[in-house]
């Protein structure tokens, strides 16, 4: 049951991970599609926006340059010649409605579709330096249902139909109004429907209380102009809908994907999680061995044995593979007792001929916290005839979190003869206090302290504070992964007494260990005798 509950833990964990991943990549490509149809109405009513505006100052400026060729015309005022020049400019432009000639205060002659007497609104809503009077469209300048645009410059006057302004506009299902320096100019629809310049954002808001889209762009390089489209929800759902269904069809079945593939990598794990329990079983969990030497000398004292799973087809699975995998699994005290069957199975021998030989085992906090660890290494070791004191066993740091329970099983352990190292030390967080609280023989310095030596690295200096507490506490200090002569010199000249890393040797199996111990120690005996004789001599 302790095997099989962590695996469905791991199942309904990535059950969870496949369907909130499938949810945010659904949700992203909604929230995108949201995005890209509101770019696009925001596009396509700018444009219109800019096709209103631009129409509207076009108009605005040629009934100005009209008015000023006609104060500038050489013909006699309310002649023939002049009234039929302004009947022509008039008919050829739709959106004037009138043309007249003033005299002082008196319109005195005019063309279009207005009887000159009912131009003659009382209050003027602008008077510009250059002598242009304007007034806008309003109850005043209202003739036959028809609030009209008026324009005075010098002694003739226009009169423009505001609506004529927003042809480009006319749409049934949208309402529009055209804002020119702060005022209404014109609106198609309902007025009533259509929202004040002022009181909307820049661009598209979603007015879901009144189901309406309502959109204000600016525009105009002579006027300020403001145009307001509006227009129902529904209209808008229908122009994009067709398209985020596709879209959100697409999003759907790229989470169908992902739910797939991550069920699959599920699977894979889960498979491999089983084979992991099959390759404890029969033995495939095997160690190789990376040997740690006396700096001074050269000399093997022994190695650390490493957890190695190699298939029956010589395909080696990596260490960064399936040790995640059994701690999600609580595999790891099978793992350490597979390495520590190996060991004895490998270098047994060795180890009853040396007894000053020791071979590393790691340890994980699982095995602190496993009841029945300490009674199987006892049977082993019994069943090898080894005594504990060859086996040296490595914890983290983060295996000393729990203090109490933790110093127990490390008594007791360092109690039957094995010694206590703690490995990676530097990087948990270790007080010299706190270590003082086990009883311990090694430190050991993490590689990434001695990368940083003959460096500027920060971590250069915490080196020396690693060594100097190993010597407060009378510990034996062991330098992980040296991989260069310079660094193995410095660590010697600061006293660290052993090392081990690629310098040296990588780990290797079995066989090629036990030539290069036997190797070495045959090296290390022939040095001995040869400084034995020149003492002699």
């Amino acid at each position: 049951m302790s095997i099989y509950r962590p695996g469905r833990r791991v199942f309904i964990g990535f059950m969870l991970a496949a369907w909130l991943g499938a949810a945010a990549l659904l949700g992203q490509v909604t929230w995108l599609l949201w995005q890209e149809s509101v770019n696009a109405e925001e596009a396509r009513v700018a444009e219109l926006a800019e096709q209103l505006g631009q129409r509207a100052e076009q108009m605005i400026v040629e009934a100005r340059a009209l008015l000023d060729r006609f104060n500038n015309s050489d013909l006699p005022r309310c002649s023939d010649a002049h009234i039929n020049a302004m009947h022509e400019a008039a008919i050829g432009r739709p959106h004037i409605r009138a043309i007249g000639y003033w005299r002082a205060v008196d319109r005195v002659c005019g063309v279009g579709y207005i009887q000159a007497v009912d131009l003659r609104p009382s209050r003027a809503d602008r008077l510009y330096e250059s002598g242009v009077i304007a007034w806008w469209p309003s109850s005043q300048t209202e003739i036959g249902g028809v609030q009209l645009f008026l324009m005075r410059y010098g002694d003739h006057d226009v009169a423009i139909d505001p609506r004529m302004l927003l042809q480009p506009a006319q749409d049934p299902g949208r309402q529009a109004g055209l804002w020119v320096e702060n005022l209404p100019m014109a609106t198609t629809g309902n007025a009533g429907n259509i929202p004040e310049p002022d009181s909307l954002k820049l661009g598209l808001t979603l007015d879901s209380a009144n189901n309406r889209v309502v959109s204000r762009f600016t525009t105009g390089t002579i006027f300020p102009m403001d145009i307001v489209a509006v227009e129902t929800i529904d209209r808008f759902w229908g122009r994009y809908l067709p398209f985020i269904a596709v879209a959100v069809a697409i999003g759907l079945l790229l989470a169908a994907v992902w739910i797939y593939l991550v069920l699959r990598y599920s699977r894979r794990r889960m498979s491999l999680s089983s084979e992991l329990r099959n390759a404890i079983n029969r033995g495939y969990i095997t160690a190789y061995y990376q040997p740690i030497l006396e700096l001074s000398t050269g000399r093997c004292i022994g190695a650390e044995a490493l957890a190695r799973w190699i298939r029956p087809d010589g395909e080696m699975v990596r260490p960064d593979v399936f040790i995640p995998l059994a701690e999600q699994n609580g595999l790891v005290p099978d793992i350490t007792m597979a390495v520590l069957a190996a060991t004895l199975r490998d270098l047994g021998d060795m180890l009853r001929a040396n007894p000053l030989l020791k071979i590393n085992i790691n340890l994980a906090p699982e095995d602190l916290s496993d009841e029945s660890f300490k009674q199987r290494l006892r049977d082993q070791l019994v069943n090898a005839a080894v005594a504990p004191q060859c086996i040296k066993l490595e914890i983290t740091e983060r295996a000393m979190v729990n203090s109490d329970r933790s110093r127990q099983q490390v008594l007791e352990l360092r109690d039957r003869g094995h010694q206590i190292a703690v490995d990676d030390f530097g990087t948990g967080y270790s007080s010299l206090a706190y270590l003082q609280s086990f009883k311990l023989d090694t430190l050991k310095i993490d590689k990434c302290f001695v990368d940083a030596v003959g460096t500027e690295a920060v971590t250069h200096n915490v080196v020396g504070h690693v060594i100097e507490m190993a010597g407060t506490l009378q510990l034996d200090t062991v330098a992980e992964g040296i991989e260069s002569p310079d660094q193995a010199d410095w660590l010697v000249a600061q006293g660290v007494a052993y090392g081990q890393g690629f310098l040296y040797s990588k780990p290797i199996p079995a066989e090629p260990f036990r030539a290069y111990l036997q190797d070495n120690l045959a090296t290390h005996s022939r040095r001995l005798e040869v400084e034995a004789e020149a003492v002699l001599a």
